[in-house]
């Protein structure tokens, strides 16, 4: 899929004037006059006209920010716009004359889509299957594409007499130009299908199922082959890119293949040791907690974290404990902790002094 604004050179956040200027520097450099037989140069010249023209319009820019195409903007689109026939003449003046195509229209690939799709993490850890729907032009049917009311025909243009161009001679120079009236088609619409005004396509929502293999993560780029826009004079069509963004659970935290959540235990539990209960994406799943576990104890559960893409295999969940800390005691519980405290005596801060003692004692050896 073309992205407008790498051929240009500038950041999504470019203003005007900044893609004006980068149009214009790219433009004189690929120029096919200043770079005669190379194809290579021809072809990048065509893709600059195409990114100018989209972001220099601003219904365009923003149809294409959100939709990755232009398709349905306006009047149509067009490779060269309505707006490159301004800045080229401001460009390149009388050194090069006017210049708006040197070919008759032929087929053309359609444009390709984006569509941003926001998924739940069970869905990205076990696959799923959506059903989206996208904005893209599809033949008419009334006229068959033709644009042509049932049963005509379009007209030979008689500005160029079904060529596509006119020839403008200038001095020693014979310069080529899209014949402005049938734009490079050779034909002209004169008996217009009411159904598609003589576009010969429609608007429409297209619902299209998508298949969401187990183990995607935000970022993630599907391509589905010829379900972008339709091609320009029988062109094939485009293909559509889905970009999937997987949103946040409010238990698990992803990173890679493994689920991270915490579980909060009690004192008593991280003392004596027990047996708890913890969530995963599977069901709960019983684990054991051993005796004197302190906080920040982490677990590993395996096999209960999300599918490897393209494999079976799982990664593991990662259960952090820490002990939960009551806040507001009954009088029972504050007595039998009272108790706890002096049948416990000063033994953690012994060992905690004792601890220093050996530091600064092996310190200053």
């Amino acid at each position: 899929m073309k992205d407008y604004y790498e051929i240009l050179g500038v950041p999504r956040s470019a203003t005007e004037a900044e893609i004006k200027k980068a149009f214009r520097q790219l433009a004189l450099k690929y120029h096919p006059d200043r770079n005669p037989g190379d194809k290579e140069a021809e072809e990048t010249f065509k893709q600059i006209n195409e990114a100018y023209s989209c972001l220099s319009d601003p219904e365009k820019r923003a149809h294409y920010d959100r939709y990755g195409t232009v398709e349905g903007v306006g009047t149509g689109y067009s490779p060269f716009g309505t707006g490159f026939g301004d800045i080229f003449d401001d460009i390149f003046g009388d050194f090069f004359g006017t210049f708006t195509g040197r070919r008759r229209a032929r087929p053309t690939r359609g444009s390709d889509l984006r569509y941003d799709l926001d998924i739940t993490l069970m869905e990205a850890a076990f696959g799923t299957e959506k059903v989206i729907e996208i904005p893209r032009w599809e033949s008419c049917s009334d006229c068959n594409g033709t644009g042509s009311a049932p049963g005509r025909s379009p007209s030979v243009c008689q500005n160029c007499r079904g060529s596509g161009q006119i020839r403008i001679q200038q001095g020693f120079f014979s310069i080529a130009r899209t014949c402005e009236r049938c734009g490079g088609s050779g034909k002209v619409i004169t008996d217009p299908c009411k159904k598609c005004n003589g576009e010969g396509r429609l608007r429409i929502y297209k619902s299209i199922s998508v298949k969401i293999p187990g183990g995607v993560d935000t970022g993630s780029r599907l391509r589905i082959s010829g379900e972008g826009e339709m091609g320009v004079h029988g062109g094939p069509r485009g293909d559509l890119y889905i970009y999937l963004n997987v949103e946040e659970h409010p238990f698990f935290r992803r990173e890679g293949n493994d689920l991270l959540c915490e579980v909060p235990i009690s004192f008593p539990q991280a003392a004596l040791g027990a047996e708890i209960e913890v969530p995963t994406i599977d069901g709960a799943h019983k684990l054991k907690i051993p005796a004197g576990t302190p906080s920040g104890k982490v677990f590993h559960i395996k096999g209960k974290g999300v599918q490897k893409l393209g494999g079976t295999s799982r990664g593991d969940q990662v259960v952090r404990v820490y002990v939960d800390v009551p806040k507001n005691l009954t009088q029972r519980q504050r007595e039998l902790l009272e108790e706890f405290a002096r049948l416990s005596g000063d033994e953690v801060n012994k060992s905690f002094r004792e601890k220093l003692k050996n530091l600064f004692t092996s310190a200053e050896k």
